[in-house]
């Protein structure tokens, strides 16, 4: 398509060093197409949008921009498209998925230190709106500045007073950033309820030095070794934790394992890893777990795929990372709803 080599020929004919002060990264993979025909000034928008974002700052197109909370860096630009902060396996130096390239977290650390903005990283950034990927940002930044006033807004970029700057860029991009299904924030969240549900929770709760073991599962559906493994640690240490296919390597899943745990009168840890899970399913696996009595949840984010067994499963970016795990379950234990909002029967 013509946009497309446009933004080749821009990325050619623009000097390095000019790139580098937006981009420290490439893109991962190509921008994303709309999922749904638009009308002609929504389709024109998001060209004008892709041609000067693409080539400045490696847009994909995701639709959810965050690059006002990001240093101007695009979080995109990780394989893996985690969206609050850098997976486990990444270094300083490199990427662990891809090395040829640096860890884009790392870079946007470095640049909201160096512009005093990094407590701005602290805030739970929504997962995609996949309903909005492939679609433009700058025509949801426009209404909401209609909404908060225009004349207010523009004001306040030319007054010198930083509080009144600061608290009306946060009235206008605040609303894009943070939907209504998502509102997430920087602060501490105390549970809402009193007394520990888990020996290990009461032990964490009471300062105590806590131990835990992580027990692999097993490769195939024999539980005899499981079983003497749990039964070994179980009297030394506060909880058992099993992984959730270590290594992108399928084995017995976490939930199995914590099910034998609990029969065995260990307190089981189940492992989500981000990788094989959908918003929707993680939802669902944890009320299947609280049915089971499984109190304790470790997230996170999983190793990738190109690690793992060939052939190589999807490696594009994650439904959800852990920090977003945490946050989602969260709201369903203290808040009683599901993602999208709806009020649950029984919470987990």
């Amino acid at each position: 398509p013509c946009s497309e080599r446009l933004i080749s020929l821009i990325r050619v004919y623009i000097p390095n060093w000019i790139m580098a002060l937006f981009t420290p990264g490439r893109r991962w993979q190509p921008p994303f197409l709309p999922f749904k025909k638009e009308k002609f000034s929504k389709r024109l928008l998001r060209k004008i949008e892709r041609w000067i974002k693409g080539p400045l700052f490696g847009c994909r197109m995701c639709g959810n921009c965050l690059l006002q909370e990001t240093a101007f860096i695009c979080p995109m630009e990780c394989p893996k498209g985690l969206r609050n902060g850098p997976c486990g396996g990444s270094t300083a130096e490199k990427c662990y998925v891809d090395e040829t390239r640096p860890c884009i977290w790392y870079k946007i650390y470095e640049r909201a230190y160096n512009m005093g903005r990094e407590e701005i990283l602290l805030e739970e950034l929504p997962p995609l709106d996949w309903d909005k990927v492939g679609t433009e940002t700058w025509g949801d930044v426009v209404r909401s500045i209609r909404k908060f006033g225009s004349r207010a807004f523009f004001k306040s970029l030319f007054t010198r007073n930083k509080e009144k700057k600061a608290n009306a860029w946060e009235g206008v991009f605040k609303p894009v950033r943070q939907p209504e299904w998502w509102q997430g924030d920087s602060e501490y969240h105390a549970p809402a309820y009193d007394e520990p549900i888990s020996e290990l929770e009461r032990k964490l709760r009471e300062g105590k030095f806590v131990v835990t073991a992580e027990v692999a599962p097993p490769l195939g559906t024999a539980t005899g070794k499981l079983s003497r493994d749990i039964e070994m640690v179980r009297d030394h240490v506060a909880a058992v934790n099993f992984t959730d296919s270590a290594s992108a390597s399928p084995r017995m899943s976490s939930m199995a394992c914590c099910k034998v745990a609990a029969e065995l009168n260990a307190d089981p840890v189940l492992q989500i890893a981000a990788r094989d899970k959908t918003r929707s399913g993680l939802q669902s696996d944890i009320i299947g777990a609280n049915l089971m009595g499984v109190r304790n949840v470790l997230c996170i984010t999983g190793d990738n795929a190109r690690i793992g067994p060939t052939p190589t499963s999807n490696t594009n970016i994650l439904d959800v990372d852990a920090i977003q795990m945490l946050w989602m379950l969260r709201r369903m234990r203290d808040d009683n709803i599901y993602l999208d909002g709806r009020k649950m029967k029984s919470s987990p």
